[in-house]
């Protein structure tokens, strides 16, 4: 198809005014799956403490009618008491003061959007770093203190791969897992961890994992709802994911966690962890050393696992 000899086209002229778009689209996770599920406690001291106990073995010894106690009793255990640490982290933006003076597409405000975006980038660090396999550091003058991850607190329920080794024997967060062989995640570790933690008297309601063993955890025979009843004039509906895993040991809500190690796969109880928080994320004014606003936006937050015997967790699963 051919134009008219000397027609004026918008290829030719100049001045056209941009046409930019007022909406910004932003692609970046942002979900915090393990922090919008557990609670949180205000905590007083950069080493923040609270106490286990556990109940005496189940005895079945018969007693005769009018059985004198004597001098014997049940034994009595003190309370265990355990600590973790809070975990600075920060985001920083520094902006120049003459873009508050101009029109911006988008934002009436730049500072205002990058603090936004650091405060949503603070707490997805703060979710890495609360499932990260990562001890207890208590820090110096010279060393971070370091919050210790739910890596370093499930001990009692592991099922893990060839030369794998818990945490901590007690649980206390000093230690580290130590990473063994990975292999393929199966419904049977699954019923095997949640077996150990209801023999501990864990009751744990949600299974989180990574986005590629989520996938595995969908293909098992125990979850629920794979289909539902779709209506007879329209398409059928087929349910490829699973969203409930219904074990003997009770019900798990299955959670994907983009933050997480994919080769750690947590069974939570969330009534026995809580968000440990010292300084919540805040906004702090730095000083003005040219033509531009420096904040910095900050928190000061632990990971308290209440009783680690109460969770349990399937570690060393392939990642791919």
């Amino acid at each position: 198809m051919a134009i008219t000899t000397n027609t004026f086209t918008s290829f030719d002229a100049k001045g056209i005014r941009e046409q930019l778009s007022d909406v910004i689209s932003s692609i970046s996770p942002e979900e915090v799956p393990l922090q919008s599920n557990l609670g949180s406690v205000n905590v007083s001291n950069t080493y923040f403490e609270w106490q286990t106990d556990s109940l005496n073995a189940v005895s079945k010894t018969p007693r005769a009618d009018g059985d004198d106690v004597g001098n014997t009793f049940d034994s009595t255990s003190a309370t265990t008491r355990v600590g973790n640490y809070t975990h600075i982290l920060r985001r920083t933006a520094i902006v120049a003061d003459n873009l508050s003076d101009q029109s911006l597409a988008g934002r009436s405000d730049e500072m205002a959007m990058q603090l936004a975006k650091r405060g949503r980038e603070l707490r997805r660090d703060y979710e890495a770093v609360f499932t990260d396999n990562n001890a207890a550091v208590a820090g110096n003058s010279s060393t971070p203190r370091e919050t210790a991850g739910l890596g370093a607190w499930i001990a009692t329920n592991d099922i893990m791969g060839t030369a794998g080794s818990p945490a901590s024997p007690t649980g206390n967060g000093t230690d580290a897992r130590t990473d063994g062989t990975q292999r393929v995640f199966t419904e049977a570790m699954l019923k095997s961890a949640m077996q150990l933690a209801f023999t501990a008297g864990g009751k744990p309601s949600i299974m989180m994992t990574g986005p590629f063993n989520k996938t595995k955890v969908s293909g098992f025979a125990g979850i629920a709802a794979q289909r539902y009843m779709a209506p007879s004039d329209g398409p059928t509906t087929i349910i490829g994911a699973a969203d409930v895993y219904l074990s003997d040991f009770g019900s798990l809500s299955c959670v994907v966690n983009l933050f997480q190690r994919e080769r750690d796969c947590f069974l939570l109880d969330p009534e026995l962890a809580e968000i440990a928080v010292l300084r919540p994320i805040q906004t702090v004014d730095l000083a003005k050393t040219g033509d531009a606003t420096r904040k910095m936006v900050l928190g000061e937050m632990g990971l308290q696992v209440t009783n680690e015997a109460g969770h349990a967790g399937v570690f060393d699963l392939t990642v791919s």
